[in-house]
């Protein structure tokens, strides 16, 4: 069977990404901190994008930091990345990224992901998380 359907094609979204800067173990739920890596790809092979918003939330949803001071472009096929030290536990288990971007006309929608990170005692542990789009944004 050949590939089914296109591209998901959007002129711009705001996306929620799941975020752990920290998970539990063992039966004292013990914290084990993790790095993070916030991962933005533009997978338009022509046409660049528009990051307007990257924003920090902890578990109780209270915005942490901002990531840009203005908007960056993202060339066709460019990524870019955002770290949140393993030292850094403001976030906690349930914290996350609202990322909002745009672009001039339809184009390949992104793929952003959160890669997660950590080593204790010879255990490492990683995994990621996809976004989900929450708004589908119309204007640029």
């Amino acid at each position: 069977p050949g590939f089914c359907g296109g591209p998901g094609l959007s002129s711009g979204q705001l996306l929620y990404v799941p975020v752990y800067s920290h998970i539990y173990t063992g039966n004292r739920e013990r914290p084990f901190n993790l790095a993070v890596t916030l991962s933005i790809r533009n997978t338009d092979p022509k046409t660049s994008l528009r990051l307007t918003a990257v924003d920090y939330f902890d578990t109780e949803g209270r915005l942490i930091r901002h990531y840009l001071e203005s908007p960056v472009e993202l060339n066709p096929l460019g990524s870019i990345r955002y770290v949140v030290a393993e030292k850094d536990v403001e976030g906690g288990s349930g914290a996350n990224f609202l990322v909002r971007w745009a672009a001039a006309s339809a184009i390949n929608v992104p793929v952003v992901e959160t890669v997660m990170i950590g080593a204790q005692s010879g255990q490492g542990i990683s995994f990621t998380s996809q976004a989900r789009e929450i708004l589908e944004n119309t204007q640029n």
